[in-house]
């Protein structure tokens, strides 16, 4: 049989974790990895947080699973938590980003279209920004003007139109009477580490009430503590429609959830959406232990601390090889150095030969995502990681 049993969709390489130790992986060769990738952001607590684990293990003793045909104790505690800490007054919870991204844009096409007698159907378009990734689902791959991930699934869906990324005037450019809001990443994470301007924000945030569009936010990648605020969005000085959030919610767990303004979800009624797994007891635990360690002034202003010592040290280390690094950017410990070469071998080096694992993303970037708890000694480390790498590093000939 030459197909594997795991269908060969990931191009895996032949690091093959069995165990995690705070900001480490372990190989089951016992090789030690550090691990400034943290899952693609997710595990946010790195690999043996206590409280994490204990809630995890408690819950599973006690109740893993019911449908949400039941009241949840559980579900109505973490959403509160969420509703306290944000500008959203009511949340679905789901079990990835994708999800989450799948149930914003349904409840801003319902803001407009099951709003009764005042219901627009013809308002069902978003207006997306291009280099951006919203998940791998049919209608967040059909939210992104990226080919690459278009091929082999068409048709795409309808209901989308791109704009460049940070460019309020094009944004502007394509409302329409069939424009139903607008879709961003505040920092887009795939694309490569790009935070949008101050400006670009607070435009679309003007446009949207200009026109009573909705706002929605794709946070899954730079929300929940990674920018050193709860969310992206309190950076810009702004609040959002409705917001996607997923990855470090759960600090390892498959959790996400899609949290709306009562004004925005006034269209998600009995019937309107639904999800057998999500807000499960188990993902509620693990997520109200994420909360319960991250929402809090003392632990946003460590990564905010951590968050620039890491820039500071990277600005200066990328002008020892300027030859290889242009610059770099982000917020909190949510960073990218864009290289003046092809960011995934080096990657690859790091990884294979250094035991330094980061994050390859587009424009040339590398992404550095620590698990949000390192201290001195796991910055310390990256550091001395990455420099040996970069003083060893051979920029491959062009094939």
């Amino acid at each position: 049989m030459s197909t594997p049993a795991l269908m060969p969709v990931y191009p895996r390489c032949g690091v093959r974790p069995v165990r995690g130790e705070h900001c480490h992986l372990i190989d089951e060769d016992g090789t030690r990895y550090l691990d400034f990738a943290s899952g693609i952001a997710v595990n946010l607590l790195g690999h043996s947080h206590e409280g994490l684990i204990g809630a995890i293990q408690k819950q599973a003793e006690t109740l893993m699973h019911v449908s949400n045909l039941y009241g949840s104790p559980q579900g109505e505690r973490l959403a509160q938590l969420l509703v306290n800490a944000t500008f959203g007054d009511t949340v679905f919870f789901t079990n990835s980003g994708a999800e989450a991204v799948e149930a914003a844009i349904k409840t801003a096409r319902a803001y407009h279209q099951n709003a009764g007698e005042a219901g627009d159907k013809n308002r069902f378009e978003l207006i997306t920004f291009h280099n951006a990734f919203h998940g791998r689902t049919m209608a967040t791959i059909s939210a992104s003007n990226q080919e690459k991930m278009h091929h082999g699934f068409s048709p795409l869906l309808a209901g989308f139109k791109y704009a460049p990324f940070d460019d309020l005037e094009a944004a502007k450019a394509l409302i329409g009477p069939n424009t139903a809001g607008f879709l961003v990443e505040p920092i887009q994470g795939e694309g490569g580490i790009r935070p949008a301007s101050q400006e670009f924000m607070k435009g679309l945030r003007a446009l949207a009430d200009e026109h009573d569009l909705m706002l929605v936010l794709d946070e899954v990648q730079c929300g929940v503590a990674r920018t050193g605020t709860l969310y992206a969005y309190e950076q810009y000085g702004i609040e959002p429609d409705i917001l996607a959030t997923a990855k470090g919610i759960g600090g390892g767990f498959p959790l996400g959830a899609c949290i709306a303004t009562e004004k925005a979800a006034r269209g998600m009624t009995f019937g309107t959406h639904g999800s057998t797994y999500g807000g499960n007891p188990l993902a509620m635990a693990a997520g109200t232990a994420v909360m319960e360690a991250v929402a809090n002034e003392p632990f946003l202003a460590e990564v905010r601390a951590k968050g620039e010592r890491l820039r500071k040290g990277l600005e200066q280390f990328i002008g020892n090889y300027p030859e290889l690094f242009e610059l770099v950017r982000g917020m909190g410990l949510m960073l990218g150095i864009k290289m003046k070469v092809e960011s995934r071998p080096f990657f690859v080096h790091l990884r294979d030969n250094h035991q330094l694992l980061t994050v390859a993303a587009g424009d040339n970037t590398l992404r550095i995502l620590p698990p949000l708890v390192i201290g001195d000694a796991e910055i310390d480390e990256f550091f001395d990681k990455l420099s040996a790498g970069a003083a060893s590093y051979k920029v491959p000939e062009p094939a």
